[in-house]
């Protein structure tokens, strides 16, 4: 029996360019497991207004009336969806043969997992995780950076009911610090899988941005006044500061 997975990309396709790096990202996606074993159900939630009705290949795409904020997306996406896995995805990214497969194979192999992170070739991670094993499990120090990442977050769809949806204050930076302080707060367990491989293209991301001050570094603010005070957390918030 196949296994289904709700795959939600934000895209700004402003440009030519832009619409372009979403149609390769869709295109690596539905290449990224023949066979017919894994199948996507592809949601593709658009900002770029002017591009309606226009449906990227493979895809649902939606242009939402709201304005944007990247967890506020997110939720329209996870609400919209009802697959057991979901994938919460950029679209400045290029997926590998066989990625969601082994996410799967570490769900399978650790069950308390519940959301993981794929591995990206072109970043430099800490030398733990390089060193490390396949499956490199969060643990309790807070200086491995790199395990946690929001430009491809994979969960099983349980995860909601117990966090439920994403914290829609945080617009675009800051929104995977706070799911991180939030599956802490949870006990939640999260990894990232190195067999899993997934090329981010750092940055083009920042193009859907319509606002990039309040959107990036006006952010922080927002982030520390909800986490400085739960003082088991404020170790891990003063990490975050931007320098």
């Amino acid at each position: 029996m196949a296994i289904n997975i709700d795959i939600i990309i934000l895209s700004y396709a402003k440009t030519d360019e832009l619409k372009q790096t979403t149609l390769n990202c869709i295109e690596s996606l539905l290449a990224s497991e023949p066979g017919g074993e894994i199948v996507f159900e592809t949601l593709v939630i658009e900002s770029n207004k002017d591009l309606q009705p226009y449906q990227y290949p493979g895809t649902k795409t939606i242009y939402p009336d709201v304005p944007f904020g990247y967890n506020r997306y997110m939720n329209i996406g996870i609400s919209m969806t009802s697959n057991a896995y979901v994938c919460l995805c950029n679209n400045d990214l290029i997926f590998h043969l066989n990625w969601a497969r082994e996410l799967i194979a570490a769900f399978n192999k650790y069950p308390i997992l519940e959301s993981a992170n794929p591995y990206c070739a072109t970043i430099d991670y800490d030398e733990k995780i390089k060193k490390g094993g396949n499956i490199i499990r969060r643990d309790k120090n807070l200086k491995v950076n790199g395990i946690l990442m929001g430009w491809c977050i994979f969960v099983k769809r349980s995860i909601f009911n117990k966090i439920g949806l994403l914290d829609e204050q945080f617009t675009f930076w800051y929104a995977d610090n706070d799911y991180d302080m939030t599956l802490r707060k949870y006990g939640v367990k999260h990894a990232l899988v190195k067999s899993s491989l997934v090329s981010h293209l750092s940055c083009q991301s920042h193009d859907m941005l319509l606002d990039k001050e309040e959107q990036t570094v006006g952010q922080w603010a927002v982030f520390q006044k909800k986490w400085q005070k739960k003082s088991i957390l404020r170790k891990i918030t003063k990490l975050l500061k931007p320098r």
